[in-house]
Order: C-alpha cells, then sequence, then structure tokens
C-alpha cells in the first residue's frame, strides 16, 4: 500500500509531468559541449549529461542548457531548475 504512495510521491516531486518527453541525443550532446566549456572536467560532463537524460524532461533540458550558457531560468522553473542541480550534484558530486 505506501509503495504506489512513495512512487507518486516522487514522480509528484520533479515537477514534471510523468508523460513530458525525455531529452534528445543532440540535447544530450549539447549540454557535455557547454559542460566542457565550462567545467573541462569529462567524468564530471559524462556523468551531468547522463543524469539530466533521466532527471528532467526535453523542455527542461533546453532551460538547463541555456542556464549553462549564463541566461537564468524564468521564475517558474527557478525551484525546479534548483532541484535538478541538487538532484544532479547527489548523482555526480557525492561528496559535495
Amino acid at each position: 500500500m505506501t509503495r504506489p504512495i512513495v512512487v507518486l510521491a516522487l514522480l509528484l516531486g520533479t515537477g514534471l509531468p510523468a508523460f513530458a518527453a525525455a531529452p534528445t541525443a543532440a540535447q544530450k550532446d549539447e549540454f557535455y559541449r557547454v559542460c566542457m566549456g565550462i567545467a573541462q572536467d569529462a567524468r564530471l560532463c559524462g556523468c551531468k549529461a547522463d543524469a539530466a537524460m533521466t532527471l528532467i524532461d526535453e523542455r527542461f533540458m533546453g532551460v538547463v542548457i541555456s542556464s549553462m550558457k549564463g541566461g537564468s531560468p524564468a521564475a517558474s522553473d527557478y525551484d525546479a531548475y534548483n532541484t535538478y542541480v541538487a538532484r544532479s550534484n547527489q548523482v555526480c558530486k557525492p561528496n559535495y
């Protein structure tokens, strides 16, 4: 009985609908290129690109890439953006 509640909480906690389109391979490649331009750390950028594919949807990947290029997320995306950053850091920088 508690398992469906936990799954529902996880889905709702992402701030993204479960039916949202996954990021594209082209977006993953662009994410990696932009990350490498910033961090010059292939291991970190590869991990972050992989994590983004499971943590966010196609639309939000555009938000993240834009932010990495110096843009700011819209006010309506700000909380979701911070959540994404925290979750990707948990995956890729566990002692951060």
